[in-house]
C-alpha cells in the first residue's frame, strides 16, 4: 500500500518538472547524455526521499536534489574544468517553436544558429555558480525566493550573482561578436 502512495506522490510532485530538471542537468554537465544519467539519479533519490517532502514549491524541490546530484555526479567523472556543450538542438528548436511562420529562410536559419551557438558558449563560459544562477532564473524561469531554495544562498545573494552572471554573459556575447566580426579594440 505505501509503494502505491509513494508511486502517486512521486508522479504528482516530480514528473511534471522532469523537463526542468534535464534541462538544468544539461546545463550543469554540458551533455545530454550525462544530464539523463544525472536526472535518473536524482529521480531515484527523490523517489526515496518522497516521503520526505513536505509541501512549498515541487519544482524546487527536484532541482535542488538535480543540482546536487549532478555536483556529486561532476566531482566523480570529471575533473575541475570549463564544460562546454556541444548541443545545439535545443537552441534550434526553440528559434522554429517561436516563429509561427514556419521555418526561416536558409540565411536566416544560419544566423539564427551562429547566434544560438554564440549564446550557448556564453553561457556555457560562465563560473558555473553564475551560470546555475543564469539558467534557474532565465531558461528555468525560477523566482528569486525558488533559486535560493535550490542553491541553498539567501535572496540577496542570487540577485548578486544574477545581476553578475547577466553582466558576465553580455561582456562575453560583445566580446564574441566583435571577434566574429573583426572589429579590432583600440
Amino acid at each position: 500500500m505505501a509503494d502505491e502512495r509513494q508511486k502517486r506522490r512521486f508522479a504528482e510532485v516530480v514528473l511534471p518538472h522532469l523537463d526542468d530538471a534535464l534541462s538544468l542537468a544539461r546545463w550543469l554537465t554540458g551533455s545530454v547524455a550525462d544530464a539523463e544519467d544525472v536526472v535518473q539519479e536524482a529521480c531515484i533519490r527523490a523517489f526515496g526521499a518522497i516521503d520526505g517532502f513536505r509541501g512549498g514549491s515541487p519544482r524546487a524541490w527536484l532541482l535542488t536534489i538535480v543540482r546536487n546530484t549532478a555536483f556529486s555526479w561532476l566531482r566523480k567523472n570529471r575533473p575541475k574544468a570549463l564544460i562546454v556543450t556541444d548541443d545545439d538542438s535545443v537552441f534550434e528548436a526553440a528559434q522554429f517553436a517561436s516563429d509561427p511562420g514556419g521555418p526561416p529562410g536558409p540565411e536566416a536559419a544560419l544566423i539564427a544558429k551562429a547566434d544560438a551557438a554564440m549564446l550557448n558558449a556564453a553561457i556555457a563560459a560562465l563560473p558555473l555558480n553564475f551560470r546555475e544562477i543564469l539558467v534557474l532564473r532565465e531558461i528555468d524561469g525560477l523566482s528569486y525566493r525558488e533559486i535560493a531554495e535550490v542553491v541553498s544562498l539567501p535572496i540577496g545573494t542570487v540577485m548578486s550573482r544574477l545581476s553578475r552572471s547577466r553582466k558576465l554573459l553580455i561582456a562575453r556575447l560583445g566580446s564574441s561578436r566583435d571577434a566574429a566580426q573583426g572589429v579590432v579594440s583600440r
